[in-house]
């Protein structure tokens, strides 16, 4: 499968993040940050720069992954001055995607209400009326301008967002009926909080065509106590899940990539260390 690697989880620095890319032979660059800065925040001459650099090593570059509409609430509306905001930062992400050749650009959903459906008194007492609702037509014109410039979205399963896990990412793709340009980018880990099963439950969600992209890592959650631990790739409670994970997008031809996101450290908050501990089995794995 096409493996990579969200550069930044190794360094800030791309061209070291580059040079560790070819140690392990991985191919795929996710662009986050970049130096100081988060994409759609570069120069056109940085941007071109950074462009010259992955395509003189030979790594395309799977997704640029920006926060678009994270932070945002259930009381944000289309055109006010954040959803403004987030929408200039979404276009300028998508100026440089055509330039970097990224099929794939991220977006996030803003912060979750808890409860979004309910029934048998819960629709009463316990619902967010109207919040899943008021979502909608702030990503709407997201999907517009992305059908316009002919890039794919993926909206990412967060930890704290509207979105938190495959069945909420498919019902929001399909309620803006936008199949076509928006897809999944499955974050297992991430759906860990709300207490989605990954494998089989997560998967099933999302293996009939809306599926675009994958993050991975392993982590450790306790709800009730408001704690989650990132863990070396294994060792936390996806350890057991991520191998029928890998045979199952192998049976099913999925030909998106699979990054990587180095977010665990070993305690010495060396992100790279933490990175050179896993990365062996996430290349066993789904390599």
């Amino acid at each position: 499968m096409k493996l990579g690697v969200i550069c930044d989880g190794i360094s800030r620095d791309l061209e070291h993040a580059v040079d560790v890319m070819d140690e392990f032979d991985l191919e795929y660059a996710e662009l986050q940050f970049v130096g100081e800065k988060e994409v759609g925040d570069h120069s056109t001459e940085e941007i071109m720069a950074i462009d010259q650099l992955l395509r003189d090593r030979g790594k395309p570059v799977s997704c640029l992954s920006r926060h678009i509409f994270a932070g945002m609430t259930s009381a944000n509306k289309p055109g006010d001055e954040l959803h403004n905001k987030h929408m200039d930062a979404l276009k300028r992400v998508i100026d440089m995607a055509h330039i970097v050749a990224s099929p794939l650009v991220r977006i996030m959903t803003p912060k979750k209400e808890q409860i979004l459906w309910g029934a048998n008194g819960a629709e009463k007492w316990n619902v967010a009326h109207g919040a899943w609702d008021a979502m909608l037509p702030l990503i709407a014109p997201a999907v517009e301008l992305a059908k316009s410039e002919g890039i794919k979205l993926v909206v990412e399963t967060g930890n704290g967002t509207m979105v938190n896990s495959n069945y909420t990412a498919r019902k929001m793709i399909d309620d803006l009926n936008a199949k076509d340009t928006l897809q999944v980018l499955w974050d297992p880990a991430n759906n860990c909080w709300c207490h989605e099963l990954a494998f089989p439950n997560g998967y099933e969600e999302t293996k009939d065509g809306y599926l675009g992209h994958i993050h991975i890592k392993d982590v450790q959650v306790d709800t009730p106590r408001a704690t989650l631990e990132v863990r070396r790739m294994g060792e936390g409670q996806l350890g057991s899940l991520f191998a029928p994970m890998a045979n199952a997008l192998r049976t099913d031809g999925y030909d998106g990539v699979i990054s990587f996101e180095s977010v665990y450290h070993p305690g010495d908050g060396d992100f790279e260390h933490g990175f050179r501990q896993s990365i062996g089995l996430f290349k066993e794995l789904f390599g």
